[in-house]
């Protein structure tokens, strides 16, 4: 592909409020360093945000939904009709993200890139339908260029409308049955191993059918394997809609400087594929937690990513990113309103 808008460069990291933030740390009424990685992750946050005193009250959650035309090789233990009923779930209040959103008193919007079954127009669902689903890519590239620009395109416009309601910190979310087996294609040529070593059960297979996923895999990964040059390629070739989107969106972030927070397998798989596609991208993003696959720890390690949880989470939805937030929040509060030695007056440690 020529040089397009996922090319431009990324946001700088305010060094100066980094600074800053370190040496307020260095001054709060605690030995240092006893807050462990809430001390890192608020300093990254101020750096990312521009201010000695980050703040994260603005939150934003996107749920990215499509379908998947490799789930005809029998890959998923629900029917894909799944995907359209979800998004009246989503948008109903019933779903385990919608739940979080309420919570966090966060922004939530569904898009719907292109389900099988998508039913009758839902309030508060944006509908895009790029297609009936991806392609089945046993059968030939799951997209085509065309779709693939939209549907990065409307991971951008996601964050752009985040932007204007004030959005602190972005969450991206997943909704598609038979996504944990393109992820893991795109895993697997990104992180050049066999399928064997990164599928996983998904939503719920037996061990005959965790065997038959990655035969699958390791099939389309080889039908593909002489175009498959790029990052965007393989996405094109073996992803969906829906992860796209995510790509686009973990980018229009840091083109754009908003702090993005990655969920758990199918939204890391996301974050490599951007990083990949510039690098400079991965300063804006932080890790949620990491997940029950095994594919999710390799991909952890390919970015040298440090989540914050690790609670056995394989849910999706963008759950798992809520469910890291307050932590967030709580970091920035302990950084922003603790007490100086000096104002507590409280003797510091000798040197």
């Amino acid at each position: 592909m020529s040089l397009n808008w996922w090319q431009a460069p990324c946001q700088p990291l305010d060094y100066v409020a980094r600074s800053k933030a370190i040496a307020r740390q260095q001054q709060l009424t605690k030995p240092a360093g006893s807050l462990g990685q809430l001390e890192d992750v608020v300093i990254q946050l101020a750096a990312l945000q521009g201010r000695e005193r980050p703040r994260l009250e603005q939150v934003a959650i996107s749920i990215f939904a499509g379908d998947h035309g490799i789930v005809a090789e029998g890959i998923s233990a629900f029917p894909q009709a799944v995907t359209g009923q979800m998004l009246r779930n989503f948008v109903n209040g019933g779903a385990a993200i919608s739940v979080l959103a309420k919570q966090l008193s966060a922004r939530l919007e569904v898009i719907d890139l292109g389900t099988v079954s998508p039913g009758e127009a839902l309030p508060g669902v944006m509908r895009l339908q790029l297609g009936a689903g991806t392609q089945n890519f046993l059968h030939g590239p799951a997209m085509n260029n065309t779709q693939l620009g939209h549907a990065l395109q409307a991971g951008r416009n996601s964050v752009q409308r985040a932007q204007l309601s004030g959005c602190e910190l972005f969450i991206g979310g997943e909704m598609g049955i038979g996504n944990t087996t393109a992820a893991s294609a795109l895993a697997c040529w990104l992180l050049q191993r066999p399928a064997s070593e990164l599928v996983w059960p998904g939503t719920g297979l037996n061990a005959q059918g965790v065997e038959h996923k990655a035969r699958v895999i390791d099939a389309g990964l080889a039908l593909h394997r002489h175009v498959l040059d790029e990052p965007l390629d393989a996405l094109r070739a073996l992803g969906g809609f829906e992860i796209a989107a995510l790509v686009g969106a973990y980018l229009a972030c840091a083109q754009q400087g908003c702090v993005a927070l990655v969920d758990g397998f199918i939204c890391s798989v996301a974050a490599l594929l951007a990083v990949r596609v510039n690098p400079a991208c991965r300063e804006w993003l932080l890790f949620a937690h990491y997940g029950a696959e095994p594919g999710h720890q390799h991909v952890l390690q390919a970015l040298q990513a440090q989540p914050l949880l690790d609670l056995g989470l394989r849910l999706g939805e963008g759950s798992g990113a809520a469910l890291a937030v307050p932590l967030l929040q709580l970091a920035c509060s302990l950084h922003n309103d603790m007490a100086t030695f000096a104002e507590a007056a409280v003797a510091e440690v000798s040197a």
